[in-house]
């Protein structure tokens, strides 16, 4: 099947043939209904997977666009975080999540971000809950509403102000382009460099979500089973994990082109 596989790519590559690009699209295909999957988990009833299914295939097509098979990169590697890029594009172009909910959510990564840089920590649910004027009580409930907010976290684009042009998506500043001036190096390794500081400074259980479900890639139930807690503990972990990183993240908006 591998060499089938190798043929399909040479044959559209070099001779761009319609077939064999029918014929990888079908083959990887089950990829993008894997993320869809994954992603579904976190929206509300009102997108269907079906929706994120169709915006993952232009996102597949695109990548085996511009994909090279010359360089020493598996294509699954490549093409995954661009699928779920479109599918995120998709979900931005529905506005699916109301005005009021991600005021929300910038109200709390300021809260993070605000307190965190004051005490040089991570801030505890009651400290947020203070700067915040709430009760714990309170902020679990408003972290509960924002959850959906955080599905782009590590795939988004870097924190800009509002009304700004489409941004860089982090994801692609890491990767090893060709031709990258000298100035673009220094930039991406100081997002790299801030990324994995903020990763290593993050509560052990939320550091822990992070590894499981970006870097592992298991679901938010998964982890739950791994970690014996709820799925819906697991989902509050994940979303004070995305706030605290989208705040420390966006110490480094000026890097955005």
């Amino acid at each position: 099947m591998k060499a089938d596989i190798s043929t399909l790519w040479h044959n559209y590559k070099e001779h761009a043939q319609l077939e064999a690009r029918d014929d990888l699209i079908i083959h990887y295909a089950p990829m993008v209904k894997y993320v869809a999957n994954r992603l579904a988990i976190h929206l509300s009833s009102t997108v269907e997977v079906e929706e994120l299914i169709s915006y993952g295939i232009e996102g597949l097509i695109d990548a085996m666009e511009k994909y090279d098979p010359g360089r020493n990169i598996k294509f699954e590697t490549y093409a995954i975080s661009r699928i779920r890029g479109a599918m995120i594009d998709g979900l931005r172009s529905m506005d699916w999540v109301p005005v009021s909910v991600r005021q929300k959510s910038k109200e709390l990564e300021k809260a993070y971000l605000t307190v965190e840089a004051r005490l040089g920590r991570a801030a505890t649910d009651q400290e947020i809950a203070q700067e915040l004027g709430i009760s714990e009580q309170e902020l679990a409930v408003l972290l509960k509403d924002v959850a959906a907010t955080t599905i782009i976290s590590l795939d988004d684009y870097l924190p800009g102000d509002e009304g700004e042009d489409k941004k860089r998506r982090i994801v692609e500043m890491l990767e090893d382009k060709n031709a990258v001036n000298a100035l673009e190096m220094v930039e991406i390794q100081e997002v790299k460099d801030l990324l994995a500081k903020s990763i290593a400074r993050l509560p052990e259980k939320e550091k822990t979500v992070v590894y499981l479900y970006y870097f592992e890639g298991l679901t938010l139930k998964e982890i739950g089973l791994t970690l014996g807690l709820s799925e819906s503990r697991i989902s509050q972990l994940h979303t004070k994990a995305v706030l605290r990183l989208r705040g420390s993240l966006s110490k480094k908006k000026h890097l955005v082109v």
